[in-house]
């Protein structure tokens, strides 16, 4: 498995009446702080695709803002403060482990995105009830297993068959610890 690496706007409390506006339409009370690939309310720190990027990013569809070189990614969100640096692996076929050669990385569970990384089904949907249980949901909005993410995965295809958001993708999420 190859491990991808995103810095993305951090999104919680500290934002006021945004963050109490969103914990109130979503019923996510637990969450402390979202932590997701949801390119609505985790949005890329970086604005634009740079020519200089394309040897450095996942030159596929929807997938820009994800970087296969670290380092390289580090070098241009070193000035940004307020972001999280993410090791994520895609549909992963067991529990991944992030590298550590450059940053310790810690789990904090799985995100299903849908497979345009536009919104996250488990965090800014609405929730999908046939599918899971809001409060299954950890601190960060995300599942805590590897299998009950691709229980829910299967489900919500099942389930909602018509409603695009529900064709997901399955995320680990590692964020860096210390940036």
């Amino acid at each position: 498995m190859q491990p991808l690496y995103i810095a993305t706007e951090r999104y919680g409390p500290w934002l006021g009446k945004e963050w109490n506006e969103y914990i109130e339409w979503s019923g996510l009370e637990q969450i402390t702080e979202l932590v997701s690939l949801d390119g609505m309310l985790c949005a890329s720190v970086l604005d634009e695709i740079k020519d200089h990027y394309w040897p450095h990013i996942v030159n596929e569809d929807f997938m820009l803002n994800y970087f296969v070189d670290l380092e390289f990614l580090l070098e241009e969100v070193g000035e940004i403060v307020d972001k999280n640096v993410l090791c994520v692996f895609r549909n992963p076929p067991t529990q991944p482990v992030a590298p550590s050669d450059v940053l310790q990385f810690g789990f904090l569970g799985y995100d299903l995105v849908d497979i345009e990384g536009f919104a996250s089904a488990l965090s800014n949907c609405g929730g999908f009830a046939k599918s899971f249980k809001n409060d299954e949901l950890n601190v960060f909005g995300l599942l805590n297993t590897h299998k009950r993410a691709f229980q829910v995965q299967k489900s919500l295809i099942t389930n909602y068959p018509e409603e695009h958001h529900a064709d997901c993708h399955v995320w680990a999420i590692f964020r860096a610890e210390g940036t």
